[in-house]
């Protein structure tokens, strides 16, 4: 399995929609979702990765470094850190909160905003996505803070806009069953938008996304992602991707910031602390899976990570 799978599965992504929108301008609204909105698909703890689809119409999309860009129908803009970001017809209106303005469901349904203006009307319908273990993975930490995913650039995965756009469209008519289709989607989405994203990444750039462009880097990370136990080497991780132990060393720090060998310790954390939370296991048997001979280094390494012993992480997320 490459790197980008096999950190998208750790994820464990569930999907699902909250809220339709009919905006019609003059409007601006500030969003950022709360997981109160999403805490009886998700819990009360869970992250979240918000997203919205313009339905019809456009709005204009801006987060708070400063980036501004405008989605159109059939297009939409992801939120990887739920970045809290301003949408509107005109972001230079005053901007009125999105928990002020959301019209909750008596039985339960989606929520909504309906801001009735005289002028061109928008729809949107609004998503989520979101796990336990989303905060602290390597794809999440490396993609900006939204991800636009425009129609016009087409992609080999364009079925699921299509789909998407359509089962939007029987939503906002009122009829039932899309939503089930939607929160299917919504991971699918998602990758594309990471796989879009990653294609315009240039030769310079660095971070864990751009070490998957990069043929010894990413070949690199695929094998200690499958071969997680095994007890590497640079020297072992060389010979395997076809480099000198100093030549692979120099390219994957200059690239991914950080040597391999500590690279491969952050990823045996993360995966103990996915499987932490997934079972009974005994920690000892779980140390040894992700590559530790005994329980007492798997621990301070845990702790040195993650800022707590294994146990005290599995107590608190149980």
């Amino acid at each position: 399995m490459d790197a980008l799978s096999d950190a998208l599965k750790i994820m464990r992504l569930g999907g699902g929609l909250f809220l339709h929108a009919e905006l019609c301008a003059p409007w601006c609204v500030s969003s950022k979702i709360q997981p109160r909105i999403c805490a009886r698909h998700l819990g009360d703890d869970a992250q979240i990765i918000p997203y919205h689809f313009v339905v019809e119409g456009r709005m204009r999309v801006r987060t708070d470094d400063g980036v501004e860009f405008e989605v159109a129908s059939g297009e939409s803009v992801l939120f990887p850190r739920n970045d809290r970001h301003l949408l509107g017809s005109d972001l230079t209106l005053p901007a009125v909160a999105s928990e002020d303005v959301v019209q909750l469901s008596p039985d339960g349904g989606l929520a909504a905003i309906v801001l009735d203006n005289a002028g061109p009307r928008t729809r949107i319908v609004c998503g989520y996505l979101g796990g336990e273990q989303v905060q602290g993975n390597p794809v999440i930490d490396a993609l900006p803070s939204a991800l636009h995913l425009d129609a016009r650039r087409g992609g080999s995965a364009e079925w699921i806009r299509n789909t998407f756009q359509f089962a939007a469209e029987q939503i906002t008519a009122g009829h039932q069953g899309s939503e089930a289709i939607m929160g299917k989607l919504s991971e699918l989405l998602f990758v594309e938008a990471i796989q879009l994203y990653v294609q315009t990444l240039g030769e310079s750039s660095t971070g864990w996304l751009a070490g998957l462009k990069d043929p010894f880097v990413s070949r690199a990370m695929a094998l200690l992602h499958a071969r997680i136990a095994e007890p590497w080497t640079v020297d072992h991780l060389g010979r395997e991707v076809g480099l000198s132990r100093s030549a692979l060393a120099a390219r994957f720090n200059e690239i991914m910031g950080l040597p391999p060998m500590q690279y491969l310790t952050n990823w045996r954390i993360h995966v103990a602390a996915r499987r932490l939370i997934e079972g009974n296991r005994p920690v000892a048997q779980i140390a040894q899976d992700v590559g530790y001979d005994s329980e007492a280094s798997f621990a301070r390494a845990f702790k040195r990570i993650m800022n707590m012993p294994p146990g005290a992480w599995r107590r608190l997320r149980q």
